[in-house]
């Protein structure tokens, strides 16, 4: 902040004011959660994050993990106590240079009471330093976020990861920008968000410096150390591209890099539906991890080595890149929100599917509309709003497709695909709902949407019809006859269930 010579007579009556113990301004604890409809526990009231400075220290020997947070925040009230989401030991915690008292509750809240309390409208510094072996750590019943591998460590997972390596207000519907700095002994790599500007080393350690400039989601930052193979490209439209593989992948390795190999010429196909792809750079990272799940991570997509157990898999690597859009720079206001990630990345492997010959989005919908008996527990599932226990489920991401595909005949391919590229346009590094949706593909087609999305998103049981192009007559489409199963449906089938595997 700009330092002032003169201070006015006001200013200095304010700094006194501020100075006055919380109990006796008015000032409050802010909340210890969101109120998130399924996890109102995630993320902390009272203060916006801005940015976040990480700077690590990691010995793979012994997964012990050393860290210095610094943490820009603003006072969105007047605050006496304010909480971060973290899991690991803190050893010492500072608001604006000076000392804070701290203490932990539940799963992961660090509750911190600043030295003197902050007004609404204050920007604040906040400086946490901590030390401990995270592979160790549980919450939540058990879960970790963090990994080891056989040379070093990832970590990843939806909804919560960050907690496992750095504080934060852990919510989508607060993201900031990050510096992500680690040091580890020569030899060693580290993988994590944006763009790599720099490494230095010096008696037998070596610093990596990673930074995203963009607005992030805490769940989408991410951190992979170890030793990998690393390709690094532009796209045809100069996009840098990073992708980075274990080195003991085995088996894998070969169909996992056939796939992501090719994300430089995927983002830039996506780039014609999605519009300007949002972010610097784009890659993706395979460690070694028992996983057959992925993460759409910001602009470095996690890649489980099993998804690539059966061949290469370009179908899913469309699925997570397409997030790039639909979920990273356009992220959930709340969690109930998840049709508008899965449902759009699932819309893509169709299109994908109609450009490679192997199936139209029509003749995909109509597979799975035929695929699923109306009294399969698929059709109880709503896509907006599935519950926390069904929040993965295939109905989110198949039956969220097919809404897309009704959507798409209703207004017809034209307005269609200009709703596909405005959007994220409209919304980019924001933050959005599924009624904020409806408005805008309202307004675009001048129709009334209601009806037709209730229908899919939000009204339990298999339509009576399946999404049907309006010009087409029921004997051209077959009907009466079970759909033939398209080519590409076990490729995009594979990609159903990929975040769960995270979870």
């Amino acid at each position: 902040m700009r330092k002032r010579l003169i201070v006015s007579a006001a200013s200095a009556a304010l700094s006194l004011f501020l100075a006055v113990p919380a109990s006796a301004s008015g000032f409050q604890p802010g909340a210890d959660g969101l109120g998130d409809p399924y996890y109102p526990t995630l993320g902390n009231g009272g203060y916006r994050v801005s940015h976040y400075d990480v700077r690590l220290k990691y010995q793979p020997a012994t997964d012990e993990l050393e860290g210095t947070a610094t943490i820009l925040a603003t006072a969105t009230q007047d605050l006496s106590r304010f909480n971060l989401d973290f899991a690991l030991k803190v050893s010492e915690v500072r608001v604006n240079g000076r000392l804070a008292t701290f203490a932990t509750s539940g799963d992961q809240e660090l509750e911190i009471t600043p030295a003197r309390p902050l007004a609404k409208g204050s920007r604040a510094t906040v400086v946490v330093r901590y030390k401990d072996v995270p592979s160790t750590v549980e919450r939540y019943g058990g879960y970790t976020a963090w990994r080891r591998t056989p040379d070093g460590a990832v970590v990843a997972g939806e909804p919560v990861s960050a907690g496992w390596w750095f504080p934060s207000n852990d919510h989508p519907s607060d993201k900031a920008t990050f510096d992500v700095s680690v040091l580890v002994p020569d030899g060693t790599q580290v993988i994590s968000n944006g763009v790599l500007t720099g490494t230095t080393s010096r008696a037998g350690w070596t610093r990596y410096n990673w930074r995203e400039d963009k607005p992030q989601a805490t769940y989408l930052a991410t951190l992979a150390i170890g030793k990998f193979d690393v390709t690094r490209d532009t796209t045809a439209s100069g996009l840098p591209v990073y992708n980075a593989y274990s080195k003991d992948l085995g088996e894998n390795a070969g169909a996992a890099r056939a796939s992501v190999e090719r994300t430089g010429e995927l983002v830039d196909w996506l780039s014609g539906y999605f519009g300007e792809y949002p972010f610097s750079s784009v890659g993706g990272v395979v460690p070694n991890v028992r996983s057959s799940g992925g993460l759409e991570t910001q602009t470095r997509v996690f890649y489980g080595p099993g998804l690539f157990a059966r061949g290469s898999n370009t179908s899913v690597v469309v699925h997570e890149l397409a997030h790039q859009w639909y979920g990273d720079s356009v992220s959930l206001s709340r969690w109930s929100d998840i049709w508008l990630n899965e449902g759009f990345a699932q819309y893509a492997q169709f299109l994908w599917s109609e450009h490679e010959n192997e199936g139209t989005a029509q003749e995909l919908a109509d597979y799975i509309y035929a695929y699923y008996p109306a009294d399969d527990p698929f059709w109880s599932v709503k896509p907006g709003d599935p519950g926390e226990e069904n929040q993965l489920s295939d109905a989110v991401y198949q039956r969220g497709a097919l809404a897309i595909q009704a959507l798409r005949n209703t207004v017809g391919d034209e307005t269609f695909f200009r709703i596909l590229k405005g959007w994220p346009t409209e919304h980019r590094y924001g933050n959005a709902t599924i009624p904020e949706f409806r408005a805008y593909a309202e307004k675009v087609s001048g129709r009334q949407l209601g009806d037709l999305l209730n229908t899919w998103l939000f009204t339990p049981g298999k339509p009576a019809a399946g999404p049907v192009p309006n010009a087409t007559a029921a004997a051209d489409r077959g009907e009466g006859r079970p759909p033939a199963q398209p080519k590409s449906w076990r490729k995009i089938q594979e990609a159903n269930s990929v975040h769960s595997a995270w979870k």
